[in-house]
């Protein structure tokens, strides 16, 4: 999650970092730096031409400072310049990510239809019995925590490159739909689609998870 409740409010900020302030300008690196690395290895082909594409947004940001309007967050604005970078990036690498259009992985059921009942049972369409999503508690210890972050990470990795990139944008930076279908430059109908679909993806490898910890405990 973003470590912005360390950050002063966005007019401190843009005007610190106008003044080219280094104690700001290391403190908003260190917090918005990890959150963007995740969304720009999305965009490019390689570990290392994603860190190449936050330091050109950085810089980016920097020469660009002056003409911050603030017609939105100043974080939605960085937001914006690395997206638009790495979408750059992402074209030289021969790598781009459709966002206008739905694709056919956002197509068909978001969950297996063994799971509901048949046509013809007496509750069509509920869930079989042991087959309801269930409310998961929290890792109890560091071990644990640690082993639950792999497997999300895991999972991330397994997902199609743009609800990846919708799941990173929502989920752990907590942006609304709006400002991601402003980033992203995609429809909100889009944007729902493709965030339900990798919401459940996600789910499912976690379903697997904790089934299997079930078994051995």
């Amino acid at each position: 999650m973003s470590h912005d409740g360390v950050l002063p409010p966005d007019d401190i900020l843009v005007g610190n970092l106008r003044k080219r302030d280094e104690a700001t300008f290391g403190l908003v690196l260190d917090a918005w730096s990890p959150g963007m690395l995740r969304l720009a290895r999305s965009f490019v082909s390689t570990n290392a031409s994603a860190e190449e594409v936050v330091q050109e947004a950085w810089l980016a940001v920097i020469r660009g400072i002056d003409g911050f309007e603030g017609r939105a967050a100043f974080k939605t604005w960085v937001y914006r310049i690395l997206v638009n970078t790495a979408k750059k990036r992402g074209i030289v690498e021969s790598r781009t990510v459709p966002f206008g259009s739905l694709l056919g992985e956002d197509e068909g059921p978001s969950v297996d239809p063994d799971r509901f009942r048949p046509a013809g049972d007496p509750y069509p369409g509920h869930w079989k019995a042991g087959q309801k999503p269930q409310h998961w508690s929290e890792p109890e210890n560091a071990a644990e925590r640690a082993e639950f972050a792999r497997v999300v990470a895991a999972a991330l990795t397994e997902l199609p490159d743009r609800h990846r990139i919708v799941l990173v944008l929502r989920d752990m930076e907590g942006y609304s739909s709006e400002e991601v279908c402003g980033l992203l430059d995609i429809s909100a109908g889009n944007q729902r689609v493709i965030l339900h679909r990798a919401r459940a993806a996600i789910r499912t490898k976690l379903e697997g998870y904790f089934d299997a910890e079930a078994v051995l405990s």
